[in-house]
């Protein structure tokens, strides 16, 4: 029911949902670009639209009372990002656990403009050996959901090429705040 009324009201809005054939049932979900408040709001949506069962990870402040405990249900893990908890550690033993997990993250790490994006998404895909399903909300184009499913080769250079080249021309409600694809210093 919940994924009929959220197809609903994306359709009400004037969205489409998109996705690739052939969805793994464990890979690791990049929600990108990731530029607004309203992000969250129509990635919800998305994610209940296309069935997904996902996790996501958000900065730890979000999760106060008396709206926390609601966010934890709809799948929020808070994360502490000002001192390190072993954050990447702890979701690749969850992918080791959960044959069915599935986990998004943004690669930017913040709403803000970075000059790259950090790597703890590719390390956790990576080690958890699972496939990273390439998310977007793109305003520009009125769509949103999963671009691509990329399997991962090791080599962080040619990986991050393959992932800017599904994410080129695609934007987010504020363009200039879309960290480019590429590697943080």
């Amino acid at each position: 029911m919940l994924q009929t009324l959220a197809r609903l009201i994306l359709k009400a809005l004037g969205w489409q949902l998109i996705e690739p054939a052939n969805r793994p049932a464990r890979m690791l979900i990049l929600a990108y670009p990731h530029t607004s408040n309203w992000d969250g709001f129509y990635a919800l949506l998305t994610g209940l639209g296309l069935g997904l069962r996902a996790h996501w990870a958000a900065k730890d402040s979000l999760f106060f009372w008396p709206t926390g405990p609601l966010l934890k249900r709809l799948g929020g893990i808070p994360v502490n990002r000002r001192q390190r908890t072993g954050f990447v550690d702890q979701m690749i033993e969850r992918f080791a656990c959960d044959a069915h997990c599935q986990l998004i993250m943004a690669p930017e790490g913040t709403r803000r403009r970075t000059e790259g994006w950090k790597s703890g998404f590719y390390r956790i895909a990576l080690t958890a050996g699972v496939p990273v399903a390439l998310g977007c909300v793109d305003y520009a184009r009125r769509e949103a959901g999963i671009l691509a499913y990329v399997t991962l080769t090791g080599d962080p250079a040619a990986d991050i090429a393959t992932i800017a080249s599904h994410y080129a021309g695609r934007s987010g409600k504020h363009p200039e705040l879309a960290s480019p694809v590429r590697w943080l210093a």
